[in-house]
């Protein structure tokens, strides 16, 4: 658009703004572009270059004014056009109820409070969780209230300067296809029927304490009578994990962890770290020193909304995170200990091994398109987790991720396995040894433009490698045309010689491209039955080499800077 289009828009746009933080950040600018400020004028187009997407993630993105960014605005459009598609589609008459949660970024609790009032003005009963808490928190009450739909305002595991809007309907899990789409149409026809200034609005409920006390009543339940011997270092690197966490772990017996001082208050700035993700590399060095200092036995880490846990442990060369496909083996071996029955089920870019795990206890086993909208949707499901450090461990009461139930059933294992001598990391031995040794790794890329990914993507799909890693590329499934009975998504599985695998995707959440790398290993049966520890070592350093190949060659394919 021209610039006399654009600074009319955003005009109209500042005059229609019912929140006045936003409306001077935006009369600002205005006033910068009029000044001849370039990279002024370039903000603010890239603010009125289009209108933040609503997709199955909902809303995310950076905050600011205008319709491209996260702010009162978009969210009231966004609680109008849900309402109305919850009257036509699931609730035409009554007044039912939906509860919303928000966790403690920038503006979570103005979001809640409008997306309330705007719920309530159009007659539904708008129920408000009494503070800032996890996700899991929120996907609980929707359940337990009998509520027809939830909306947690988060932006999960993304930089301060993001946040974002999930909705769930009243199964308690995200929205699918085409409920997605529809909620869109009806977002784009609130906002061309007026200002949101005009949309009604009511008064909602803030809920009591009961709701989170029954939700870790259910947390604290998954877990056995047995050894509570056990020393934890936990953060929930300045998210909102630590109260519950801490709660959860007391009543089921534990001692109290060690958490890491300078992040375990709520601080949406996140001051400790780059990006506030367990993933990211550097962002539990505190935790690590910390757990170094204090002979730890295990490091938990939750995200700032405690969706994900992550895990490391100590071994003879020092202490290393866990993956979340190992995570998700440990805690899937030990539920089946355990007597669990039902559905495994993962994402596809998730490690295999989970799929020999539930062949091997006669179970049936899941493969879903990545995010938990799906998993939590499998029939049956027993427990359910992704790579990504999400895991569904008692899906009958929450059907997405739990950072806090996946941290305790953690806490119990490593507590029985340290009572008979042992560690996590030899259950993840004997795991290798029984199945194979799946080691999983993944090259990520950030871009700028998210062109780049387009182009990548269009490139591998006109000539695939032949190899990759020294290994044959066997076949190149287009996840676009639908494969295995899943939905069509934008991605490509290559399945190489060997049982390797790379899968590449462009993330749902983030401007990255992400390729998920798996080879398969065989452990030596005899040398497993004198020296396990030993057996698994061999095949350890194997994989680790076969991945350095993998991760090279793939970042070349890619043709990014990766």
């Amino acid at each position: 658009m021209d610039l006399d289009d654009l600074l009319a828009r955003a005009r109209a746009w500042a005059a229609d703004d019912p929140d006045p933080a936003t409306r001077a950040e935006l009369e600002a600018l205005l006033e910068q572009v009029a000044a001849g400020g370039d990279d002024a004028a370039a903000d603010l187009a890239d603010r009125f270059a289009g209108t933040l997407e609503f997709g199955t993630a909902g809303l995310r993105g950076a905050l600011g004014a205008g319709p491209n960014r996260m702010n009162r605005v978009v969210v009231g459009r966004a609680a109008a056009g849900l309402a109305a598609y919850l009257r036509a589609q699931v609730a035409p008459t009554g007044r039912p109820r939906i509860v919303v949660g928000y966790d403690a970024r920038h503006r979570s609790l103005d979001f809640a409070h409008d997306s309330v009032a705007i719920f309530a003005g159009a007659g539904f009963e708008a129920c408000l969780l009494p503070r800032a808490l996890p996700t899991p928190v929120l996907a609980f009450a929707i359940r337990e209230l009998d509520a027809v739909a939830g909306v947690m305002v988060t932006a999960s595991h993304n930089p301060p300067q993001d946040n974002g809007y999930k909705v769930y309907l009243g199964d308690g899990s995200q929205i699918v296809p085409p409920a997605d789409a529809d909620i869109a149409a009806r977002i784009a026809g609130i906002a061309a029927a007026g200002p949101v200034a005009d949309l009604p609005r009511g008064t909602g409920t803030v809920l009591g304490e009961e709701v989170v006390d029954r939700y870790l009543d259910a947390v604290a339940a998954l877990v056995d009578d047995g050894p509570r011997d056990l020393r934890v270092v936990y953060t929930p690197l300045h998210g909102v994990g630590a109260e519950p966490v801490l709660q959860v772990l007391e009543q089921a017996g534990f001692g109290t962890p060690d958490v890491v001082a300078e992040q375990e208050r709520p601080d949406p700035d996140f001051p400790t770290v780059a990006f506030p993700n367990p993933e990211e590399p550097g962002a539990l060095d505190l935790a690590l020193a910390l757990a170094a200092r204090t002979d730890a036995d295990v490091v938990i880490a939750n995200d700032p909304d405690a969706d994900r846990c992550a895990a490391a442990i100590p071994t003879p060369a020092g202490w290393r995170m866990l993956r979340g496909d190992e995570v998700g083996a440990l805690l899937a071996d030990h539920l089946l200990r355990r007597g669990a029955s039902g559905a495994l089920a993962t994402s596809i870019v998730s490690s295999s091994l989970l799929g020999r795990i539930a062949e091997d206890a006669g179970l049936p086993h899941v493969e879903t398109l990545t995010g938990f909208k799906w998993i939590g949707r499998v029939p049956d499901l027993s427990f359910g987790y992704e790579e990504a450090l999400g895991y569904c461990c008692d899906p009958a009461r929450v059907r997405d991720k739990d950072g806090v139930s996946a941290a305790l059933l953690l806490c119990e294992l490593a507590a029985a396995l340290k009572a008979e001598g042992r560690t996590l990391l030899d259950r993840l031995d004997e795991i290798a040894v029984r199945h194979g040794l799946h080691a999983t790794d993944q090259v990520s890329v950030r871009v700028a433009d998210l062109g780049l990914i387009a182009e990548a993507m269009t490139r591998l799909r006109a000539a695939p490698p032949t190899s990759l890693g020294g290994l044959a590329v066997e076949r190149m499934e287009d996840l676009a045309d639908g494969v295995d009975g899943l939905p069509p998504t934008d991605g490509l599985r290559l399945r190489l010689a060997d049982g390797a695998r790379v899968i590449v995707r462009p993330s749902g959440t983030e401007p990255k491209l992400k390729a998920y790398l798996e080879v398969v290993v065989p452990v030596e049966q005899e040398a497993a039955a004198s020296d396990v520890a030993e057996a698994v070592g061999a095949a350890r350093i194997s994989a680790a080499t076969r991945l350095d190949a993998l991760a090279g060659d793939v970042r070349l394919a890619l043709g990014l800077d990766a």
